[in-house]
């Protein structure tokens, strides 16, 4: 049997560390990792002093090794980055394929927020959506933005949303909200039909983040008697530049 390298002892005491983290444990000692993962503790705490040269790991005042966040809020801003230079390419190339106006959300509060967008002349859209915010429980990117959530955390996005009609479809309340939002997920994506106004539809997928979290909507739309007839095509565009995306965003698929 083929001994584990050296990095590969890194990576273990790495995800010791951030085992015990996320138990809600302040890192560990040396003594602790060893017997957490019933190793050596001499190899072990070579391991940990090497992480820790790396900047993946802290060490404290108590000698207790813990995980070093600046590595994480660097890995956060290159996402946001990746998410506007990379997301401009997707919808470029969305809206190439599909001839409809493309878009990226963002979750603010209980509104969704546009900030991008690729809008070809022939999709007879006027004016920008940069910047502005719509409410989530009927916009075109709401349910993907809360694709990861449970039933409880939707509910505490709209604790007094009125849920007022935009459109002839716009959902009752919070719990049609989330009959749309299981359909949407055993689709594949979500389909907002009038929702956000009449005549309007559109389809969106979430966009997730190397840490698995969602952290944008990519989004086609246009209006219901062209769209509609089109959505298997669409859908398959907007499948196939939304795994693209979250690629470049460092997601992996499970």
């Amino acid at each position: 049997m083929p001994k584990t390298s050296s990095m590969g002892r890194g990576i273990a005491a790495i995800l010791a560390v951030g085992t015990r983290n996320a138990q809600g444990l302040p890192g560990g000692t040396v003594a602790d990792i060893a017997a957490d993962l019933d190793k050596d503790r001499s190899q072990v705490s070579r391991s940990l002093r090497g992480a820790q040269l790396e900047g993946f790991l802290d060490r404290t005042d108590q000698r207790s090794y813990t995980l070093d966040w600046s590595l994480f809020t660097d890995a956060q801003l290159l996402t946001e980055q990746r998410l506007q230079a990379d997301g401009a390419t997707a919808l470029e190339g969305l809206a190439g394929e599909t001839s409809e106006g493309c878009f990226l959300g963002v979750l603010s509060g209980d509104s969704t927020v546009t900030i991008g967008e690729q809008v070809p002349a022939t999709s007879n859209m006027i004016g920008s959506w940069l910047g502005r915010p719509y409410p989530a429980y009927c916009s075109d990117a709401g349910q993907a933005l809360l694709w990861e959530a449970s039933d409880a955390e939707v509910r505490t996005v709209f604790p007094a949303a009125a849920f007022v009609p935009h459109g002839p479809n716009t959902p009752n309340d919070v719990e049609d909200f989330l009959a749309r939002l299981n359909d949407a997920r055993a689709r594949g994506y979500s389909i907002v039909d009038e929702e956000a106004e009449p005549g309007l539809y559109s389809m969106a997928v979430p966009i997730r983040d190397f840490k698995g979290d969602v952290v944008a909507a990519l989004q086609i739309v246009g209006p219901k008697m062209r769209l509609e007839p089109r959505t298997e095509h669409c859908a398959a565009a907007l499948t196939k530049w939304g795994t693209w995306l979250e690629s470049r965003l460092g997601y992996s698929q499970p």
